[in-house]
């Protein structure tokens, strides 16, 4: 697409991605990762412990490690507050626009009746991934019974997660309650799902409509857009300095101990997760018109920025800007898609969650029977459809879905502690399988 046939919202979508690419923003983040993390060592009494050298006494060093990581924090905590601020009014203009713009109902109806089984299928498989690799690799198998009492009375104790059960619905009731009723509503909560299809329903609205009676919506979504894509490239702007932060808060409240404790489990969903990257490749190979290595070249930097930020929505101008620019997918169908799975088409997410359900199921002795297994297949698509697009969700999806197999959701505490690290490779995932789907869809619909 060149720079004569952009629209003002191809332009802002251009000059975001361009700013975090041509900035080499995505190699600060890493150093930003490491700095956090030995830092974090450093300091931690878990590790160097290096405040032991200069105070002797506990309450005292306790004190200024508290001071410290709240300090260390802070950039990042202000990161996440911006990227939740806007992943709600971008991710619902992106969707409208999508669809309004493409201005042509029977290609709308004929992208969507192909990308809504192609995600759920590709859901399926990532999570299907997930569980042949806590079965067979079996890292919850023989845990240390006594760190396990210790998380989950730790977690108690603090009331740190909150245990969330599944509404006693039937399926029709289930399905209805899909209709987001109260849209003002499903913005507090935050219920994405909700969002998206009151998002699709007003795009499929617009393009039934005379064109000079929709232009204020379709004006004012614009606007929308672009400021909140103007908040993202500020937000990427302190990225490094909030990857430092959150990194090296962690570490110094966790150490190495709490990392390695469970290292088979996090094995076992980066393994999971590289296979599901293997399938992808293989769908590009076999129903896409690049090669493997064209692909993998075009979006190395939608990747990496991915990884350092935890966050597809964050992610998403550089994703949009890579799939147009670098792949040459056209804008009616990469504008629609990647917006769409930005929220709905989580696979390295739901991927995660099913072993991390499993892993736990086995800490605690909870054998799941093939009929349950396959019901929690079901659950972890359903609750990965919707998950907001900003980093740390997963966790709180994760203790709805605990509570459908009869496992503690305080067994959580034992994951926390290398749970930023898989959540930024799970969001590789989510942005990969984005892309993948918007240059299968590029082929497949003409």
């Amino acid at each position: 697409m060149n720079a004569q046939k952009r629209s003002a919202r191809g332009e802002i979508v251009h000059d975001t991605g361009e700013q975090i690419i041509q900035t080499g923003l995505w190699y600060k983040i890493l150093i930003g990762m490491a700095l956090g993390i030995s830092f974090g060592l450093l300091l931690s009494p878990y590790g160097a412990d290096g405040l032991s050298y200069v105070i002797n006494d506990a309450d005292a060093k306790a004190k200024i490690l508290s001071t410290i990581s709240e300090w260390i924090e802070l950039l990042g905590v202000i990161f996440l507050g911006l990227i939740k601020m806007v992943v709600i009014p971008l991710v619902t203009c992106s969707i409208i626009l999508g669809i309004a713009d493409s201005g042509n109902m029977a290609f709308v109806k004929k992208l969507g009746l192909r990308i809504v089984p192609y995600f759920i299928l590709t859901t399926a498989i990532s999570i299907s991934i997930g569980l042949c690799a806590v079965n067979l690799i079996k890292p919850g198998m023989n845990f240390d019974q006594d760190r396990l009492n210790m998380a989950v009375e730790s977690a108690r104790a603090e009331n740190a997660i909150k245990t969330q059960t599944f509404d006693d619905l039937t399926i029709p009731q289930r399905i209805a309650n899909m209709i987001p009723t109260n849209p003002a509503k499903a913005n507090v909560d935050r219920n994405m799902l909700h969002i998206v299809i009151a998002a699709i329903i007003v795009g499929l609205a617009l393009l039934q409509i005379p064109t000079e009676t929709t232009l204020p919506i379709t004006n004012l979504c614009r606007s929308i857009q672009m400021v909140t894509m103007h908040i993202i490239g500020w937000a990427m702007q302190i990225a490094p300095y909030a990857v430092f932060g959150l990194l090296g808060k962690i570490t110094i409240g966790l150490g190495l101990e709490a990392l390695t404790s469970v290292g088979l489990y996090t094995l076992t969903v980066f393994a999971a997760l590289c296979a599901m990257m293997v399938v992808y490749l293989i769908l590009i190979k076999c129903f896409s018109d690049f090669s493997i290595r064209e692909f993998l070249r075009g979006i190395r930097e939608v990747q990496i920025i991915a990884f350092s930020t935890s966050s597809s929505a964050a992610t998403m101008p550089v994703t949009i800007q890579a799939a147009e620019e670098k792949l040459g997918l056209r804008h009616e169908i990469t504008r629609f898609i990647i917006p769409l799975g930005t929220t709905v088409n989580m696979d390295g997410t739901a991927l995660y969650q099913a072993v991390a359900a499993v892993f736990l199921a086995q800490a605690f002795g909870v054998d799941l029977t093939l009929s349950e297994t396959i019901l929690l297949l079901i659950t972890t698509i359903g609750a990965s459809i919707g998950t907001p697009a900003t980093p740390g969700v997963g966790i709180v999806v994760l203790a709805t879905i605990l509570a459908g197999i009869g496992v503690p959701a305080e067994g959580i505490a034992l994951i926390i502690g290398v749970d930023r690290i898989l959540d930024m490779c799970r969001t590789t995932i989510n942005v990969t399988g984005d892309i993948t789907a918007a240059s299968i869809m590029n082929k497949w619909i003409k």
